[in-house]
């Protein structure tokens, strides 16, 4: 009676011929690949929008943020004159709300948001943008 048996092991292949008790047994050893890359990770969700693209001075518009729930959450409001980082946490179900306050912002500059999000050893980035009234 013959009986063939594979198995799968690392690093090494060995290929033995094994008699016991008159039945003869083959054993197959075949290898994982050694170097078998792990899969590159998908960036992570990010999506922003404003709640008021065209905001007045003196009031806030926020930044709404969808991404993984938990995530950490830096958004960068790219003024004509200067730059107003900020950063936050997603909660739960992904969500985050980042307020910036429109104070003498030049009118008609279209503000660029930049978003970037991070959870778990994954990134990712979006954008969105406003621009400021009187």
């Amino acid at each position: 009676m013959e009986r063939i048996r594979t198995l799968v092991a690392a690093p090494l292949a060995v290929a033995a011929l094994l008699t016991a008790g008159g039945a003869v047994t083959a054993v197959t050893v075949v290898t994982a690949p050694a170097a078998a890359a792990a899969p590159a990770s998908a960036p992570l969700p990010c999506q922003a929008s404003m709640s008021n693209s065209h905001p007045r001075d003196y009031t806030t518009t926020d930044v709404r943020v969808h991404t993984a729930g938990y995530a950490s959450v830096t958004t960068v409001a790219h003024y004509k004159t200067t730059n107003h980082k900020k950063t936050g946490t997603a909660g739960v179900r992904g969500n985050a709300t980042i307020g910036y306050y429109i104070s003498g912002a030049t009118p008609g500059y279209r503000v660029v948001v930049s978003v970037h999000v991070a959870h778990d050893g994954r990134s990712g980035n979006c954008s969105t943008s406003f621009i400021p009234q009187r």
